[in-house]
């Protein structure tokens, strides 16, 4: 009987303590969490250079908070890392300007970014030509 009693009680125990920590939860979530619904959010900033680790900030009528944010640093191009599109396949080389292009329609604006709904990107031609055959050295019969 006695083990019984004492199983109880450290039952009791373990989900007042349970219940404890879910209150914590809660008000810490009500204390960091905000009533305003309508944030507008400013581009990522990276900390030093013009990628990496940084910060966006965002207001609310008057409140404001840093999200921390992070630019890729192969992620040069000009319409931004908030706005995600779907490329399609590389163009032919024009032999005119000597670059190929493609475009990419708009998939995602993060943040509420301003983005274009179709971009265009170029880049140069390859020089090399590429040949699917290559010798191989030092192993063939003579």
């Amino acid at each position: 009987m006695q083990v019984r009693g004492l199983l109880l009680l450290l039952a009791l125990i373990l989900l007042t303590a349970t219940a404890e920590a879910g209150k914590n939860k809660k008000e810490k979530a009500k204390k960091d969490g905000s009533e305003c619904e309508d944030w507008r959010w400013g581009p990522c900033v990276p900390n030093s250079k013009d990628c990496g680790l940084g910060y966006r900030e965002g207001t609310c009528k008057d409140e404001s908070k840093k999200l921390k944010c992070k630019i890729p640093c192969n992620w040069k191009k000009k319409f931004g890392a908030d706005c995600k599109y779907k490329f399609e396949s590389w163009g032919g080389c024009s032999a005119q300007t000597g670059v190929k292009t493609r475009s990419g329609i708009l998939k995602k604006a993060l943040y509420n970014a301003q983005c274009e709904e179709i971009v265009y990107v170029t880049k140069p031609c390859s020089s090399k030509i590429k040949s699917k055959s290559k010798a191989k050295k030092g192993k063939g019969k003579d």
